[in-house]
């Protein structure tokens, strides 16, 4: 298995060139808008390159008493890192109609970063079931429709996904376009250049 980095732009995207604290495709001047943030450990590993996290935004799908009773152990530490390097951490941002939150709406984003995104599980379907697969494609194509609107003039859309069976079925590329997103990019996913994300 091979977990790649997927990275969408409007068509007439561009790349932002300025010398700034990096870690490998983000930097500190990026507007950054992390969404379905597990226990914020990508969050916290990217302020921690940046010394600061006021150019980002974190949000989770959970409530903060959820996140904390699934995650105690290692999202309490990651959502006090955040809060003291001064990152804007939201709770119960839904992807599919995030433009819409009172708090987003009017912010444009030059990265807006989805990892590995689920639909969740269930106990009477496997990830090859259709079923299943089509829960999951129809949260990536309301999350791009929504995140394509959040975009910067040359802001991207980056996905970490796996490209091996069942999930390539997912097609990506296809629902990104649907928003009228293209791939730029497809790069090897190293989670060693991440230090401290789970």
């Amino acid at each position: 298995m091979e977990n790649v980095g997927l990275e969408y732009s409007p068509d007439k995207a561009g790349t932002d060139q300025r010398r700034e604290k990096w870690i490998t495709h983000y930097n500190s001047s990026q507007k950054i808008l992390l969404v379905g943030e597990g226990d914020f450990s990508f969050s916290a590993c990217l302020a921690k390159a940046f010394g600061s996290a006021s150019n980002m935004v974190a949000t989770s799908l959970d409530s903060e008493a959820t996140l904390l009773w699934k995650y105690y152990w290692t999202s309490t530490a990651h959502l006090r890192e955040l809060k003291e390097l001064q990152c804007l951490i939201l709770h119960e941002v839904d992807v599919k109609d995030m433009r819409e939150h009172e708090t987003l709406k009017n912010i444009k984003f030059d990265r807006i970063i989805f990892n590995f995104p689920h639909a969740g599980h269930d106990r009477f379907y496997k990830e090859k079931d259709r079923e299943l697969i089509m829960r999951h494609k129809e949260l990536l194509e309301a999350f791009f429709k929504s995140a394509s609107k959040m975009l910067s003039e040359e802001g991207q859309v980056h996905v970490a996904h796996r490209n091996d069976f069942p999930y390539r079925r997912w097609n990506l590329e296809k629902l990104a376009k649907k928003a009228g997103l293209v791939l730029v990019e497809m790069v090897e996913f190293i989670q060693a250049a991440y230090p401290g994300y789970q």
